[in-house]
């Protein structure tokens, strides 16, 4: 049905069956967009969004994430969807062809460099010293801090949140 959508013009559509079929044509073929149904066979769409955002030639690709289902896709990516564009479904040709435009101009957005997110080894130093590769104890014991600081901000971010989302409730009633 979204091919039947795409404005007629000189350009290929590859499809997939499921989403390892589906990653590794974005892997092999970087086309110049992907859309991406979040509910696929063998790999998700969600697992297929993480490999596109986790790897930096990938995540330069215009990307329209699609699924009938938008509560399922805003609770595992909590990111505002400021790199990518998402679409309901059902949606009609216009509203598509709007996400594609979109998605375009948010895949330039240049992203913040990151450093290297820290591993599930990290939490405790003498698990880390080897992940770390040549990191203090101290260096890591200040990482371990920052990560506990930060993890209270979010909690209190997130509690914050939940009282503004009741007290709106309480208004729309």
């Amino acid at each position: 049905m979204v091919r039947d959508m795409l404005p007629k013009g000189n350009f290929e559509v590859l499809e997939a069956k499921d989403g390892e079929e589906g990653l590794n044509f974005i892997r092999q073929e970087h086309p110049n967009l992907i859309m991406l149904d979040f509910l696929l066979p063998k790999i998700s769409g969600y697992e297929v969004f993480q490999h596109i955002q986790n790897s930096e030639d990938l995540q330069k690709i215009p990307l329209v994430v699609m699924s009938g289902r938008a509560e399922e896709v805003s609770e595992k990516i909590t990111e505002p969807f400021e790199y990518f564009e998402f679409i309901k479904k059902p949606f009609e040709q216009k509203e598509l062809i709007d996400a594609i435009k979109s998605a375009m101009k948010k895949a330039t957005k240049p992203r913040p460099q990151m450093a290297a997110a820290p591993t599930a080894a990290a939490a405790t130093p003498a698990e880390a010293a080897p992940v770390a590769a040549g990191a203090s104890a101290a260096e890591i014991q200040a990482l371990n801090e920052k990560i506990a600081k930060m993890q209270a901000e979010i909690d209190g971010l997130k509690k914050q949140l939940t009282q503004i989302v009741t007290f709106i409730k309480q208004k729309i009633k």
